[in-house]
């Protein structure tokens, strides 16, 4: 009978995959299997109760030699002790999968509309507070006291709102849990009330006419790039989030509508949202189009064609323009314009709202479609575009009415 030659890492490199399947035996159970679309699988082959089983040990190169070897001693030992380790693995699935943690990440799975610098804020915060205290336990075992003791240990740190959107996160993978049929209720609606009040932060935001025509004026002198400009330049013009600005892609543009088609997913909302294009944002989104019209998106990451720019980009150019966080925001000029539509040009309520994205609704409480005061509303952005471009002219000021310190525009 044969001796079986220990695996090296040379050997495993440098096999080459064949028509079929086939394996390298390390010993003692453990094998390679490598596959025709050149995949290799570490499986460990043993018998239990007299019948002869195989069970997975993971990937290569995921998985490495040194790594398989010490997982297999893992398995080798509980069959010793008459225990079937696929067993052991199949019931650990399962106690995961009531887990706290096992039904959070089947939650987090299901938000693939979300944004990726959301996704990992979402799931780092889990990750930092949750899972540590709370992730191994049964859901069905989890208490309020137990959410509220891990949320009072983020209040102390004194980040609240954080504490109430971690909050809104159990709460959200309790239902889940309820409609996946691992909990029988929501055990966090018992804390309503519970957190202390978080401070409502406002968006940094120049409300001075003057000032701001002081600030679109350092735009047009801008250094950078020229998509960082454009971006610079059409944030005030479109009064949209900056996530929905930096994601924009030339496939939303209707040149001949002068229509910039919002999709729901997009959206802080879910429902898709149609921005008017004045003159001046059509004039440069024109510029841009031989520059980036190529790809996706209309503000492409320098690094990956395939990505949009940094949610950082706009933010760190007003910064290289001298103006600090605490003065303006690319999130600001949705302030900005929401107090000088109403103050200087006095535009309609509601239609300003309704161009913010905000919902709007009727006397009977009903929300408004998209296209609701469309004609208005271009309009009201051709009047807008207008007036920014008279600021930037240094044309005379009609001052502010009232003049209040910040605003919270979402």
């Amino acid at each position: 009978m044969g001796v079986t030659v220990p695996l090296t890492d040379v050997a495993i490199r440098t096999a080459k995959p064949r028509e079929k399947p086939y394996k390298l035996y390390d010993g003692r159970g453990l094998l390679l299997l490598i596959n025709p679309n050149g995949s290799r699988w570490w499986r460990f082959r043993y018998r239990i109760a007299g019948r002869e089983k195989a069970l997975s040990l993971g990937v290569y190169p995921d998985v490495g030699l040194k790594k398989a070897r010490s997982r297999l001693e893992e398995v080798r030992t509980l069959v010793a002790d008459g225990v079937d380790p696929a067993k052991v693995r199949k019931q650990a699935k399962q106690q995961l999968a009531h887990s706290v943690e096992g039904v959070a990440r089947e939650w987090f799975a299901t938000k693939t509309q979300w944004a990726e610098s959301h996704a990992k804020k979402v799931l780092s915060r889990l990750e930092t507070w949750v899972y540590p205290a709370l992730g191994s336990r049964p859901i069905t075992s989890i208490t309020a006291t137990d959410v509220l003791e891990v949320l009072r240990r983020i209040e102390k740190r004194g980040t609240v709102e954080t504490a109430h959107r971690i909050l809104g996160y159990c709460s959200a993978i309790c239902r889940y849990a309820v409609a996946t049929q691992r909990a029988d209720r929501d055990v966090t609606v018992d804390l309503r009330g519970a957190l202390q009040t978080p401070a409502t932060n406002h968006f940094a935001a120049i409300l001075e006419p003057a000032a701001l025509g002081g600030l679109l004026r350092a735009i047009r002198e801008y250094r950078g790039t020229y998509p960082v400009q454009c971006a610079l330049i059409l944030t005030p013009h479109l009064i949209v989030r900056p996530g929905e600005l930096r994601r924009m892609e030339w496939a939303e543009i209707d040149v001949d509508q002068r229509i910039w088609t919002i999709p729901s997913t997009k959206m802080k909302g879910k429902r898709s949202h149609l921005v008017p294009l004045s003159d001046q944002s059509l004039a440069i989104l024109d510029e841009l189009r031989p520059l980036t019209a190529n790809g996706q998106f209309v503000f492409p990451s320098l690094s990956n064609k395939s990505r949009p720019m940094s949610e950082n980009t706009v933010n760190s150019a007003l910064r290289r323009l001298g103006y600090s966080k605490e003065e303006v925001c690319a999130h600001g000029f949705r302030a900005s314009a929401r107090t000088l539509m109403d103050e200087v040009l006095h535009e309609r309520i509601d239609v300003i709202e309704h161009q913010l994205g905000h919902q709007v609704r009727d006397a009977l409480g009903t929300a408004y479609n998209r296209t609701t005061f469309l004609d208005e509303r271009r309009a009201m952005m051709t009047r807008w575009s207008n007036y920014l471009d008279s600021l930037a002219a240094g044309a005379d000021i009609i001052p502010l009415r009232t003049t209040t310190g910040g605003q919270s525009i979402r």
